[in-house]
């Protein structure tokens, strides 16, 4: 009997130790269907545990034991496998309908954040910021940040520009004298001949030009539209992990200038980090085209709305005058003065900074009182081709920053990481920057986010 009945035993051990295994797996998944199906399923659990031990205890003298021992696992066998089957078939019509995934809603919102979507605008609230980013009909511009929603709750604080992180075009230096009027498109989006006081004839236009682009480094677009001004509507793609927010835009430029393709992608990615009061972004370029030097123009953190300084006492930048860098006052910025006047920074020109800070000290205009700063770093300094800190005429900080400008063949890809959000202090700026210092790329799925070399 022995011999017959072991090899039994041993059998049904398997069996059992697959079906437990699943149910194992099943206790992963914490959602309401889980609990319906299995709960109160705690003692079966240990019976079956119980049974994978008979094998090693068995002995004739306990065979009389073994019908009636058998007849309740298989009654608890059959009450396992209805509830494991109908749970896994449920789970899978579920992944296949799209439910939980991307940018479904979870049973519950984490207590620490809210993501509030409609269908002009993805709203983000944390435990530390709010902000929004634009789909449609944005209050200023699309893309990045929108105009005043950049909300820090420990000081009440906003954003004081017409957004952050703004993106523009695909360009490289060169003049694009000879595309003429090629490059306008019929519906008025297209790529357009970059504003440059050379082309320029009226003398009032003349003058906006110098003062908006300077006159020593000329450049022209390679694919547009300008996505700020005229990117489409877009759906971006929200992830709610345990600790973060995650949202991911991306576009193809629609016109290109003579001689190249359009279709090169631009990917924004937006990390909400849980506890922070800064967000973790990334541009990131696939490029269709080849070019000498290759870049994307944004603004970083974005520009500064003002009145002889009534929004804010100083700028930091921390590649100018020094391992230290600079603090500059507002009344540096109460006249136009064209970028490559002062404040300016190239990679060809300047010597490579260990940080890449620019920081805007915040004012409140009633009282005068300083704020936080509202700061931007990019966390590669090496990727920045050119950068901007010039007043232009309309009471208004342009902080444009250039990234790459180097060669890229089509097919290749570049990208910068930064992080913007409110800071108490320059070193508590730097503080950060260390913390993630020497990234280019960002990642998030459903397991998290990571910032890549």
């Amino acid at each position: 009997m022995k011999s017959t009945f072991r090899p039994f035993c041993i059998f049904l051990k398997k069996i059992f130790r697959i079906l437990v295994t699943i149910y194992s797996i099943t206790e992963l998944f914490h959602g309401p269907i889980h609990d319906r199906m299995m709960y109160g399923n705690d003692k079966l659990f240990f019976l079956l545990l119980g049974f994978f031990s008979w094998e090693k205890v068995y002995s004739p003298n306990t065979q009389q034991n073994l019908e009636r021992f058998l007849l309740i696992a298989s009654e608890s066998l059959m009450k396992l496998s209805v509830a494991i089957s109908f749970g896994v078939g449920l789970s899978f019509l579920l992944a296949v309908a799209g439910v939980g995934q991307g940018t479904a809603a979870p049973p519950q919102e984490p207590d620490w954040a809210r993501v509030i979507e409609d269908e002009r605008a993805i709203k983000i609230e944390t435990d530390r910021l709010e902000a929004s980013i634009p789909k449609k009909d944005p209050k200023h511009w699309m893309t990045g940040i929108e105009k005043g929603s950049f909300l820090d709750k420990a000081t009440g604080y906003r954003d004081i520009g017409d957004g952050l992180m703004v993106v523009d075009w695909l360009m490289e230096a060169g003049s694009d004298e000879s595309y003429a009027e090629a490059v306008i498109a019929p519906d008025g989006h297209g790529v357009g001949r970059y504003t440059w006081y050379e082309n320029e004839t009226d003398p009032e236009r003349r003058h906006y030009a110098l003062m908006a682009h300077g006159s020593s480094h000329r450049k022209r677009v390679v694919e547009g539209p300008q996505l700020c001004h005229r990117m489409k509507p877009v759906q971006p793609e929200v992830i709610r992990g345990r600790d973060f927010i995650a949202v991911t835009t991306v576009y193809h430029f629609e016109y290109a200038a003579p001689g190249r393709q359009p279709g090169s992608r631009w990917t924004q990615r937006i990390v909400f980090p849980r506890g922070e009061r800064f967000f973790v972004l990334m541009d990131k370029i696939d490029s269709v085209n080849d070019s000498p030097e290759m870049f994307l123009r944004n603004d970083t953190p974005g520009c500064f709305r003002h009145v002889q300084g009534d929004t804010f006492s100083e700028i930091y930048l921390s590649y100018l005058s020094g391992p230290k860098g600079v603090r500059i006052p507002a009344s540096e910025f109460f006249n136009p003065f064209p970028p490559d006047l002062k404040f300016g920074y190239r990679r060809d020109f300047n010597r490579t900074p260990e940080y890449f800070i620019r920081a805007c000290h915040l004012r409140d205009k009633e009282t005068g009182q300083d704020g936080p700063w509202l700061a931007g770093l990019t966390l590669e300094p090496s990727v920045v081709y050119e950068a901007w800190c010039s007043q232009r005429p309309g009471d208004i900080v342009v902080m444009i920053e250039e990234i790459h400008g180097r060669p890229v063949k089509a097919g290749e890809s570049f990208s910068a990481a930064h992080i913007v959000g409110f800071f108490d202090t320059i070193e508590e700026m730097r503080h950060v920057y260390d913390r993630y210092k020497g990234h280019t790329a960002l990642e998030a799925d459903a397991s998290g986010w990571r910032l890549v070399k």
